[in-house]
């Protein structure tokens, strides 16, 4: 079985982080670079950065960041591929315990990792684009974290729960973190404009759920393909 789990998770990992890759490298990509030209002061002024309280990337001639072109995407790839095996893991860990019997499961199991990881967070923390106004990094790291697990908690109940009552006791734990509300920062300022926040949060939120969905199917048809009884030494 833990054969089978990592085969499932590695191959589907793979996969996924190409598609989110490659969806990130022609949409959400260009957005970032271009807010990022909003950050560069202007070429008569200092690379001091004349306002201290507004969020800014670190010009610090040690601090190393990947290069534009292939680089970035090498590292961007290899950041989506070690998230990718993670939540791969996480599925076919699941299937042990629930085992989809068609290869279509996989789409609901990847909407309900999209709800979970995405959707539910980013109602409350969207997507921010470099020179974006923050809460404090602990804080929102605690929400996110603490929404996430209400979601897949409420998901479970209401598509689990035999009883109607834990089916109503997963509705009010997914709405818990959102009356409670996201940590938001004192003052909300953006440099890049709002028209191309827009377009990152739409880009971001597409991408994410075309990975779920990548996920979902790959891994379900993956851990279906094979019988437990072929992974046995």
């Amino acid at each position: 079985m833990i054969k089978r789990i990592a085969q499932t998770a590695g191959f589907t990992g793979l996969l996924a982080a190409l598609v989110l890759t490659l969806l990130q490298s022609f949409w959400v990509a260009p957005l970032i670079l271009e807010a990022e030209t909003f950050e560069k002061p202007a070429p008569t002024q200092t690379h001091d950065h004349a306002d201290s309280a507004m969020p800014a990337h670190s010009h610090d001639a040690e601090a190393w960041e990947p290069e534009d072109g292939w680089q970035r995407v090498l590292s961007t790839t290899g950041g989506n591929l070690v998230v990718a095996v993670g939540f791969a893991l996480m599925l076919a860990g699941l299937y042990t315990l629930r085992s989809p019997t068609r290869t279509s499961q996989g789409l609901l199991w990847g909407v309900a990792g999209y709800a979970t990881f995405c959707l539910a967070p980013t109602l409350g923390l969207p997507p921010e684009l470099p020179g974006t106004a923050a809460a404090d990094l602990l804080q929102r790291q605690i929400w996110w974290v603490g929404t996430a697990a209400s979601t897949a908690l409420a998901i479970a109940l209401v598509v689990f729960g035999k009883h109607w009552a834990l089916k109503v006791l997963g509705i009010v734990i997914v709405v818990i973190p959102h009356i409670m509300g996201a940590p938001q920062p004192l003052v909300h300022s953006s440099l890049a404009p709002e028209a191309l926040e827009s377009q990152f949060k739409i880009a971001s939120q597409l991408t994410n759920f075309a990975f779920w969905l990548a996920l979902g199917v790959i891994s379900a048809w993956l851990f279906r393909r094979k019988p437990e009884s072929q992974y046995g030494a």
